[in-house]
Protein backbone atom coordinates (compact mmCIF):
# COMPACT_ATOMS: atom_id res chain seq x y z
CA UNK A 1 0.00 0.00 0.00
CA UNK A 2 2.71 2.29 1.36
CA UNK A 3 5.14 1.56 -2.08
CA UNK A 4 1.80 2.46 -4.51
CA UNK A 5 1.25 5.70 -2.42
CA UNK A 6 5.11 6.23 -3.29
CA UNK A 7 5.17 5.69 -6.59
CA UNK A 8 2.22 7.53 -7.22
CA UNK A 9 3.56 10.64 -6.04
CA UNK A 10 7.35 9.70 -7.26
CA UNK A 11 6.91 9.26 -11.20
CA UNK A 12 4.95 11.98 -11.54
CA UNK A 13 7.28 14.35 -9.57
CA UNK A 14 9.73 13.41 -11.54
CA UNK A 15 8.56 13.83 -15.02
CA UNK A 16 7.46 17.53 -13.73
CA UNK A 17 10.80 18.18 -12.72
CA UNK A 18 12.27 16.65 -16.26
CA UNK A 19 9.42 18.15 -18.25
CA UNK A 20 8.55 20.93 -17.12
CA UNK A 21 9.70 25.04 -17.23
CA UNK A 22 11.54 25.29 -13.69
CA UNK A 23 8.98 28.59 -12.76
CA UNK A 24 6.21 25.95 -13.31
CA UNK A 25 7.55 23.17 -10.63
CA UNK A 26 6.11 24.33 -7.70
CA UNK A 27 2.52 25.04 -8.76
CA UNK A 28 2.52 22.01 -9.86
CA UNK A 29 4.02 19.80 -7.05
CA UNK A 30 1.34 21.90 -5.22
CA UNK A 31 -1.40 20.48 -7.19
CA UNK A 32 0.47 16.95 -7.19
CA UNK A 33 0.32 16.99 -3.32
CA UNK A 34 -3.11 18.53 -2.68
CA UNK A 35 -4.51 15.55 -5.42
CA UNK A 36 -2.20 12.96 -3.81
CA UNK A 37 -3.44 13.99 -0.33
CA UNK A 38 -7.06 13.36 -1.51
CA UNK A 39 -6.15 10.33 -2.80
CA UNK A 40 -4.77 8.46 -0.23
CA UNK A 41 -7.85 9.76 2.34
CA UNK A 42 -10.45 8.65 0.38
CA UNK A 43 -8.22 4.96 0.32
CA UNK A 44 -8.05 5.50 4.27
CA UNK A 45 -11.76 6.24 4.20
CA UNK A 46 -11.98 3.17 2.17
CA UNK A 47 -9.77 1.25 4.54
CA UNK A 48 -11.11 2.37 7.92
CA UNK A 49 -7.96 2.53 9.42
CA UNK A 50 -6.68 -1.44 8.99
CA UNK A 51 -3.41 0.10 6.72
CA UNK A 52 -0.87 0.96 9.49
CA UNK A 53 2.67 0.32 8.96
CA UNK A 54 3.57 0.80 12.87
CA UNK A 55 1.97 4.02 15.05
CA UNK A 56 1.46 5.83 10.71
CA UNK A 57 -1.93 5.47 9.36
CA UNK A 58 -3.31 6.81 6.13
CA UNK A 59 -4.70 9.70 7.64
CA UNK A 60 -1.39 10.80 8.61
CA UNK A 61 0.57 10.47 5.60
CA UNK A 62 -2.89 12.45 3.65
CA UNK A 63 -2.01 15.14 6.41
CA UNK A 64 1.68 14.89 5.09
CA UNK A 65 0.89 15.36 1.75
CA UNK A 66 -1.65 18.42 2.42
CA UNK A 67 1.45 19.64 4.53
CA UNK A 68 3.96 19.60 1.50
CA UNK A 69 0.97 20.76 -1.12
CA UNK A 70 0.71 23.58 1.27
CA UNK A 71 4.18 24.44 1.89
CA UNK A 72 4.51 24.43 -2.33
CA UNK A 73 1.75 26.93 -2.52
CA UNK A 74 2.84 29.39 -0.08
CA UNK A 75 6.41 28.92 -1.82
CA UNK A 76 5.44 29.49 -5.55
CA UNK A 77 4.90 32.66 -6.76
CA UNK A 78 1.57 33.66 -8.16
CA UNK A 79 2.72 34.81 -11.50
CA UNK A 80 4.17 31.10 -11.43
CA UNK A 81 0.60 29.97 -11.12
CA UNK A 82 -0.75 32.19 -13.79
CA UNK A 83 1.59 30.69 -16.33
CA UNK A 84 0.56 27.21 -14.80
CA UNK A 85 -2.52 27.56 -16.14
CA UNK A 86 -2.15 29.36 -19.27
CA UNK A 87 -2.76 32.93 -18.38
CA UNK A 88 -0.13 35.94 -19.12
CA UNK A 89 1.41 36.94 -16.05
CA UNK A 90 0.96 40.61 -17.04
CA UNK A 91 -1.81 42.68 -15.57
CA UNK A 92 -5.16 41.88 -15.98
CA UNK A 93 -8.28 43.96 -17.18
CA UNK A 94 -10.15 43.73 -14.04
CA UNK A 95 -6.41 45.20 -11.85
CA UNK A 96 -6.66 49.06 -11.28
CA UNK A 97 -5.55 50.92 -14.61
CA UNK A 98 -2.20 53.04 -13.50
CA UNK A 99 -2.23 56.44 -13.83
CA UNK A 100 0.33 58.14 -15.29
CA UNK A 101 0.80 61.79 -14.29
CA UNK A 102 1.77 65.15 -16.82
CA UNK A 103 5.43 64.50 -15.26
CA UNK A 104 5.54 61.19 -17.23
CA UNK A 105 6.20 59.14 -14.15
CA UNK A 106 3.82 56.20 -13.48
CA UNK A 107 1.80 56.15 -9.83
CA UNK A 108 -0.76 58.11 -7.45
CA UNK A 109 0.35 61.37 -7.11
Amino acid sequence: MFALLSILVAAPALLMILLLDPRLILPALSLLFFSDAMLTALLALAKSGSATVGNISLWDIAGAFTMMGCAAAIFGEPDQVALLFGQSAGQHSDAAPEIVTPSGRAGLD
